[in-house]
């Protein structure tokens, strides 16, 4: 989850000082000629402006909202992976890794609870289905950003990017909602994020309750310890610049790595029967189970980020592949932690597994402030992205006093998560929430409509139609998912707060 997105903020902060200045230059105000002379011209000043910047620079806002189509036999002959100017492209290995980092993070911590709401063997077979549906969806957003990268002529595209070049290519009647889509995808991201940063509180909190609890006896109510790391919080989220925040993430890299290492332990040690636990949970629990998974599992926002900036782009979503290997690992890993810890604690499994290690015993109790801390360092990383799509778009506001503006909406938001989290310190409903809301609707049913768009004049559908009822499948799937992990999230919600 560290899902996630370090490598994704760091081109977001590449991109923001030029993109203004780049849709004014490239966005020509013509008020005559034909079809094809707009497109020609457009296509030439494109080209003239983006082939000799940084794959990050082009994949900013600079598309015109006019015609973008070009046709196949004619796009065919412009290779994108050519034109991409990188300063310093990552090999395979090197994405390999950054999708590894970007994909593992506490959200592994919640895969035992999603084994509850699903049982040992199902929740199994469910994870790895879900896995590979999640891997095929980004399968969908690259290869449709190839295509849409020759048709366009631009040398890469970021995720709203897609979206956006999609519709401008798409049928007539779908380009007046290009800057709608961009839009939708870039809120997504933002409630998702934001979303993240409140559950890193709760996690947090939750934690160094139960050490603090366990010494002092002081058993204070989660939402003081909340309350507690709004100052500290503040602090930390005043630092604009992306670089000053490296030395955190190196530590928070560390602890984690650490704390989840000495958690797989405790984990394996003493395990029961297979017998003892439920093969397959009550159908009523399932909505629980996805969303989790979802959220543990959907990585999808960082993936154009590390396509654009690879040596050999062309092997991202190759055979094996950077992102099926690294999707393999990822889902092998998720799936064994959470059958297992399942196994080992069964029903008293809390919403992070670090919950159930013993109280008791000091090595525990190390990694659970380890764990804490780690995750309290990355919410600024996780707080980063959000923070620039919002002042990006509010910026132009503020002629004078820009700094104290910035600060005044950084100190607000932080604010906002901290009181989101302490009305629903619940960790297990907010995660399900978050994925079913967020995640389901960014990792699979906007792959399924960019694709759906992007392919519906040229080359079409496929013999029976077959592109688009597969998409149709995952459109549902998404929604489904969407409706009843929220539907389920809201309930839990509302028998805990007559609990309390």
């Amino acid at each position: 989850m560290s899902k996630k997105k370090e490598q994704s903020s760091n081109d977001q902060h590449q991109t923001q000082s030029i993109r203004a200045r780049k849709v004014e230059q490239i966005r020509p105000q013509l008020t005559g000629g034909s079809k094809s002379e707009l497109t020609g011209y457009i296509f030439g000043r494109m080209k003239s402006e983006l082939n000799d910047v940084p794959a990050q620079t082009a994949a900013g806002s600079t598309l015109p909202l006019v015609d973008l189509i070009k046709d196949d036999e004619e796009a065919g002959t412009y290779n994108p992976f050519e034109n991409r100017k990188l300063t310093h492209p990552t090999t395979d290995m090197e994405t390999l890794v950054h999708l590894l980092k970007g994909s593992l993070g506490s959200g592994i911590l919640a895969m035992p609870l999603a084994f509850v709401n699903a049982g040992l063997w199902f929740g199994l077979v469910a994870t790895v289905a879900i896995g590979a549906i999640c891997t095929y969806c980004i399968h969908i957003l690259v290869r449709c950003s190839h295509i849409l990268c020759r048709r366009a002529q631009l040398p890469s595209l970021g995720f709203a990017d897609v979206a956006e070049v999609a519709f401008l290519a798409g049928p007539e009647q779908l380009k007046k909602y290009s800057r709608l889509a961009r839009f939708i995808i870039n809120l997504f991201l933002v409630i998702d994020l934001i979303g993240c940063c409140c559950i890193y509180i709760v996690f947090v909190a939750t934690n160094v309750k139960q050490v603090v609890d366990h010494y002092t006896h002081s058993y204070w109510d989660v939402r003081i310890y909340i309350v507690m790391l709004l100052v500290p919080l503040i602090l930390l989220n005043l630092i604009r610049k992306l670089k000053y925040l490296t030395p955190f993430s190196l530590i928070a890299n560390v602890l984690i790595g650490a704390g989840v290492g000495i958690t797989l332990y405790y984990i394996v040690t003493d395990l029961p029967a297979l017998s003892d636990r439920k093969a397959i949970a009550e159908v009523q629990h399932m909505p629980m189970f996805f969303g989790t998974v979802i959220f543990a599992l959907e990585g999808i926002g960082v993936v154009m980020s590390l396509e654009n900036n690879m040596k050999n782009p062309q092997n991202f979503i190759g055979c094996p592949g950077v992102l099926n290997t690294g999707m393999s690992v990822v889902v092998l890993l998720y799936a064994s932690v959470g059958f297992l810890g399942y196994l080992k604690y069964g029903e008293e499994t809390k919403g992070s597994i670090t919950l159930n290690l013993p109280v008791e015993d000091v090595l525990a109790q190390m990694v659970k402030l380890m764990i804490a801390v780690a995750i309290f360092l990355t919410y600024a990383l996780q707080f980063y992205v959000p923070m620039e799509i919002i002042w990006k778009n509010i910026k132009g506001n503020f002629n004078e006093h820009q700094n104290a503006a910035e600060y005044t909406l950084r100190i607000s938001l932080v604010i906002l998560t901290v009181i989101i989290a302490a009305a629903l310190p619940n960790l297990g409903p907010f995660i399900t929430l978050i994925g079913a809301v967020c995640l389901s609707t960014l990792g699979l049913m906007f792959p399924a409509v960019i694709e759906l768009v992007t392919f519906y004049e040229k080359p079409g559908f496929g013999r029976f139609n077959w592109i688009l009822w597969k998409n149709v499948f995952l459109i549902l799937f998404g929604v489904v998912g969407f409706v009843t992990g929220t539907y389920v999230s809201i309930v839990e919600f509302s028998e805990h707060l007559e609990e309390v």
